[in-house]
């Protein structure tokens, strides 16, 4: 029941940076994994591609040094002391090249990057810029699509797909606010990956399969 002068929001449930929230469990167990597979996190030099400070302060461990990158650095925390950059992930600028890291990580970044060739550069950064990474993407095949929370969508021709973005799901606000040609061109920037893509583009690490309900939800590259 909503306390008294409280607004009910549906779909807060799906709210990933809400800790209690449904999706928000989802990734808090998905931290609790990269922790355990990276025991020296703590004393680490990490390079996140894409990610926010906000997105590390529900983080179990904190990096001994933490670098952002990002296009449109955003979600600022005072609780996460982080470095952070802006700039392309599939071009880092020269200070991140030149820099020394022990681990790359990204979370749900690489389907957004624009294409194959983008996604190829994006891959090799991570690659080159540490000797381990942590690259995670939704998978394609799971059957609600990740972003607009509908079965199925990411099945449908385009226009479909548009149509139903506009009006569905916690993103609907800022889609039907849009001219229909530029809620196209949103929807056309979101590009789901399979195991066989992910294999492709990291050649040398290990593909976690991340699980809900029995069925295959994300992938995870890791080295």
């Amino acid at each position: 029941m909503t306390a008294p002068g409280a607004e009910f929001r549906p779909w807060k449930v799906f709210d990933p940076d809400d800790p209690d929230s449904f999706v928000g469990s989802l990734r808090g167990r998905r931290w609790n994994q990269f922790v355990t597979r990276f025991p020296e996190l703590s004393s680490m030099s990490v390079l996140d591609l894409g990610g926010t400070p906000a997105s590390w302060a529900v983080a179990p461990v904190k990096p001994g040094r933490l670098v952002i990158l990002n296009t449109s650095p955003s979600g600022f925390d005072s609780s996460v002391q982080a470095t952070v950059i802006k700039g392309d992930a599939c071009d880092p600028p020269t200070e991140v090249k030149q820099d020394r890291f022990d681990l790359v990580f990204s979370n749900s970044v690489i389907e957004h990057v624009g294409g194959h060739e983008s996604r190829k550069r994006f891959a090799e950064s991570a690659r080159e810029s540490a000797p381990h990474h942590w690259i995670q993407t939704p998978y394609r095949y799971f059957p609600v699509e990740p972003h607009f929370l509908f079965p199925g969508l990411q099945f449908l021709p385009l226009k479909a797909r548009t149509l139903i973005a506009r009006h569905w799901g916690p993103v609907r606000r800022d889609l039907g606010r849009m001219k229909m040609s530029d809620a196209i061109d949103n929807l056309q920037w979101i590009e789901l990956l399979s195991i066989t893509d992910m294999q492709v583009y990291f050649p040398d690490s290990e593909i976690v399969h991340e699980h809900l309900g029995g069925l295959v939800k994300s992938l995870i590259a890791v080295r």
